[in-house]
């Protein structure tokens, strides 16, 4: 399997895309407690016009996950230094609520290196202490298996959820394999981060996706923060949390038309 030591930790990633070796490169984050798997939907369009990079977040996956906590320094550090160690120089980046949270550092940090930004179900600030901190103790303590019942009906509409037992079953393994530390020290880093004062300095053109039923990232949080970032579109779709699982289609169309737009 593909590792890159970044940052002091090793990073899980894989590669998929066309084999024209001048397509552009595009990045996927995943969110809280799931991995790369949660792309799939998008692989077999994505890779027909990007080199697609995904990678599993520090604490996450077969990433390793270092004693915490974790700051949003070293989820975006982390993305370049492994950007410098695959020698991409730039590319198009896409990340799903923690991994939104990290284009938000990206763009208004490492503006130089990113071409274009989708920001799907996530904000400049995630949540609040109340939220992060018991969630945190609860994963340190009690374990993954002790969370799953509550935050997968905030991932997935109840719709979803009856129609696609497989997909949610494949969501839940992933999430319950979570490393607890892992896990409790990307909750830190999301109760830590508040990146609203930074969102106005990002230059890329910027997509901002929100989901109708999210609860943990509200449309109105979305739509906040696309009026914070200069230029940016805003689309909302009739999904929750997890969108570009739920309306893979549509998800897939929209980020293509954008990231390959004028």
């Amino acid at each position: 399997m593909p590792y890159a030591a970044v940052n002091d930790t090793q990073l899980f990633y894989r590669i998929d895309g066309a084999a024209n070796t001048t397509a552009p490169w595009l990045v996927l984050s995943n969110s809280l407690g799931s991995d790369v798997s949660m792309w799939t939907p998008q692989l077999v369009e994505f890779a027909k016009h990007f080199r697609v990079l995904r990678y599993d977040t520090r604490g996450h996956g077969h990433s390793a996950a270092p004693k915490g906590p974790y700051t949003i320094e070293q989820l975006t550090g982390d993305v370049i230094g492994l950007m410098d160690h695959l020698g991409i120089e730039r590319a198009h980046f896409a990340g799903v609520s923690m991994g939104g949270l990290t284009g938000v550092g990206l763009g208004a940090r490492f503006g130089n290196r990113i071409d274009r930004l989708v920001l799907c179900n996530t904000a400049a600030k995630i949540g609040t202490p109340e939220v992060w901190v018991p969630r945190a103790a609860k994963a340190r303590n009690e374990g993954m298996l002790a969370l799953a019942d509550a935050v997968l009906p905030r991932w997935y509409t109840a719709e979803f959820m009856t129609q696609n037992p497989l997909v949610i079953a494949q969501a839940r393994d992933v999430l319950v394999h979570t490393d607890n530390e892992g896990y409790a020290s990307n909750c830190d880093a999301i109760n830590a981060a508040d990146l609203r004062g930074e969102a106005a300095s990002i230059k890329a053109p910027t997509l901002v996706i929100s989901g109708t039923h999210d609860l943990a990232a509200t449309p109105a949080q979305g739509r906040e923060l696309a009026e914070s970032v200069p230029g940016a579109r805003y689309v909302e779709l009739n999904a929750s949390h997890i969108s570009n699982v739920e309306l893979a289609d549509e998800y897939n169309k929209l980020v293509v038309d954008f990231l390959l737009g004028a």
